[in-house]
């Protein structure tokens, strides 16, 4: 039979090497995790060659962490700059547009007179207009025109940049043939503005779209298109020798225009009466009523 006094022995007992068994385990998790290396630091040549391996094989977040670690580990070594070069187009591939383009000012801010500075600015001007091509924009059947155009005006100013201080760069043909591509969108863009405006009866904002349009985008073929704007917005605003010089322009310069009949003049589409629009209309430019 336990006496009172033996079963208080046997459970401080029992209690006691419960006690002592879980502190052997934490002991042995501790030992076991420090039998665990850290990883070894590799040397500045290590990383950057490792970057380029998985560069290579289109690993383009593994180039992210390794060049990433060079930068923190050697920022002042002599594969700080190009790795700070290849982070820009890393990110870019990774269709981490925002990031590609903040590493590419800083490349700029920090090396202005880098022998490659050119391409961060090219790399740049890639990274802003891709930043609104998400996947919605990728699939949904829109036109780039049709869409928010800051990105499109932003990339324009950085190739017009690039251009203008390395107009004998490797990059300044194909940022030109961008900034063709570019200068159409823009003015398309403001094309479709203006077709709205005409949908809406607004014909003075229509009209000055459209001579937006003739007068900074020149040599474009939406020029065209801006003139024919200005035609059908002055016709509906009753401002007659307006919309003559304006049609004269267009069977001018543009006789092909789909448009124009045998003699020169614009087949109007949308013809409205002043008598015919409400108050409302008028006074809110047709946005209402």
């Amino acid at each position: 039979m336990t006496t009172p006094t033996g079963y208080k022995l046997a459970s401080y007992l029992s209690n006691r090497g419960f006690i002592v068994l879980f502190l052997g385990i934490l002991l042995q998790a501790g030992c076991s995790n420090n039998d665990e290396k850290p990883a070894p630091r590799l040397s500045e040549q290590q990383y950057y060659e490792s970057a380029q391996r998985a560069m290579d094989a289109n690993n383009y977040l593994m180039a992210i962490e390794q060049l990433e670690q060079l930068e923190s580990r050697y920022p002042f070594g002599q594969y700080a700059q190009q790795a700070k070069l290849d982070l820009i187009f890393v990110y870019f591939k990774s269709l981490d547009y925002d990031s590609a383009s903040a590493n590419a000012d800083r490349f700029i801010r920090l090396y202005p007179d880098h022998p490659s500075v050119d391409y961060a600015y090219y790399l740049k001007g890639l990274s802003v207009y891709s930043i609104d091509r998400g996947i919605l924009a990728r699939f949904l059947p829109t036109s780039p025109s049709e869409r928010d155009i800051t990105p499109a005006k932003k990339a324009f100013d950085e190739f017009s940049r690039l251009i203008a201080k390395f107009p004998n760069s490797l990059y300044a043909r194909d940022a030109q043939k961008r900034l063709i591509y570019l200068r159409n969108l823009l003015a398309q863009h403001e094309i479709n503005v203006a077709k709205y405006y005409l949908e809406r009866r607004a014909y003075l904002a229509a009209a000055n779209r459209g001579r937006y349009v003739v007068e900074n985008y020149q040599g474009t073929e939406i020029v065209a298109e801006g003139l024919a704007t200005m035609v059908e917005a002055y016709r509906n605003l009753r401002l007659d020798d307006l919309a003559d010089d304006a049609e004269a322009n267009l069977a001018h310069n543009y006789p092909d225009y789909p448009e124009l009949d045998g003699s020169g003049k614009l087949k109007i589409k949308r013809e409205l009466r002043n008598d015919e629009r409400s108050w409302i209309n008028i006074i809110t430019f047709g946005l209402l009523g």
